[in-house]
């Protein structure tokens, strides 16, 4: 808990403190298990404090997220503005979770971004914006929900971290790292880990309710794609997968139902970068993985107006998906030379 400046501590401990309304946590759009376990962790122990406390997502999440404690009050701002205004109107402190820029709040971006009373930001992610009142980003955790655990561990909240905390803190280190496949270098997330087993966690049973919980159609998209929608390109150690808006109506695509595509072209031998293509109405959205020290989040940064971590990124592509999908193997000579390089 050393590495996270006793100053930050302070501040984040005091401007919950001073808090005399309610205090709202917003994920990013889309939010994943990360997000949602940081999210709906932290909304735990801030009520177990006796804070009054309240979730908004800008958008869904997928369903087999939605058997965590506090589901059922999370306030969707996609179906619900009113409401999420609202929550917001009634507060005075904002704790933004698992996201470094406004961009990644989608249309709920004005209200955060005009928003009169204090704002907080916790996140893993590099180059976090100056939108907030405190910030507390490190790139060296896992996950947000390492760092967010991390943090009330050094305050005077620890004590409310119950087992329904630790199992959504567990859930979005579980789920952000890959099931512990990626970002694990450091020794704290396993140290992390292991006080949250100590919290009554069953590390299996949350493990069954996030990746055996998919539905039919789900897993013949996955067969689908893996027989008709990926491309290996061997000379370049890189794979690539696409889903198209046709492909989704085809499987009843629901908000999640992808979520993973992307790391499995990993396991062929001699691959160490894949990407993802998911078609939208507006733009394609893109995933990135990587093994070793190739970083993705140069590639997304670069082409995909996007950005993350080394081995792990995302991006949006406004343009058609055959655009998308040509952009990517024209800049695959380009990096060449690096990904041969993150091949042991």
């Amino acid at each position: 808990m050393e590495r996270i400046d006793i100053e930050l501590i302070r501040n984040f401990e005091s401007l919950i403190a001073n808090s005399s309304k309610s205090i709202v946590v917003i994920p990013h759009t889309n939010p994943d298990g990360d997000a949602m376990g940081s999210v709906l962790g932290l909304w735990r122990v801030l009520k177990n404090a006796g804070f009054k406390v309240k979730v908004v997502s800008p958008t869904k999440y997928p369903e087999f997220y939605h058997w965590m404690d506090g589901h059922d009050e999370v306030i969707i701002f996609s179906h619900h503005p009113k409401q999420s205004a609202r929550a917001l109107e009634e507060s005075n402190l904002i704790i933004c979770m698992d996201f470094n820029q406004l961009s990644r709040l989608g249309e709920m971006r004005p209200l955060i971004e005009n928003y009169p009373g204090k704002k907080i930001l916790v996140d893993h992610h590099p180059y976090p914006g100056n939108f907030t009142d405190l910030i507390i980003s490190d790139i060296t955790f896992s996950s947000t929900a390492e760092l967010i655990f991390s943090v009330l561990q050094s305050t005077s909240l620890a004590q409310f971290i119950d087992r329904d905390a630790a199992t959504s803190f567990f859930t979005g280190i579980m789920t952000d790292t890959g099931s512990f496949d990626f970002n694990v270098s450091n020794p704290n997330t396993f140290e992390v880990v292991a006080q949250l087993t100590r919290m009554g966690i069953d590390q299996l049973d949350i493990h069954s309710k996030v990746y055996d919980n998919y539905s039919a159609d789900r897993m013949r998209l996955m067969g689908f794609c893996l027989s008709n929608r990926m491309t290996v390109y061997p000379e370049y150690h890189a794979a690539s997968m696409y889903i198209t808006l046709e492909d989704q109506k085809a499987f009843n695509f629901k908000t999640g139902d992808n979520e993973g595509f992307v790391n499995m072209p990993l396991s062929i031998k001699g691959v160490v970068f894949s990407v993802l293509f998911t078609e939208k109405e507006k733009y394609v959205k893109v995933s990135f993985r990587s093994k070793g020290e190739f970083a993705v989040n140069e590639v997304s940064e670069k082409y995909f107006n996007g950005g993350g971590h080394r081995n792990a990124a995302g991006g949006e592509f406004y343009a058609s998906l055959p655009e998308a999908l040509d952009q990517f193997e024209k800049l695959l000579p380009e990096f060449e030379d690096r990904i041969k390089k993150s091949i042991k």
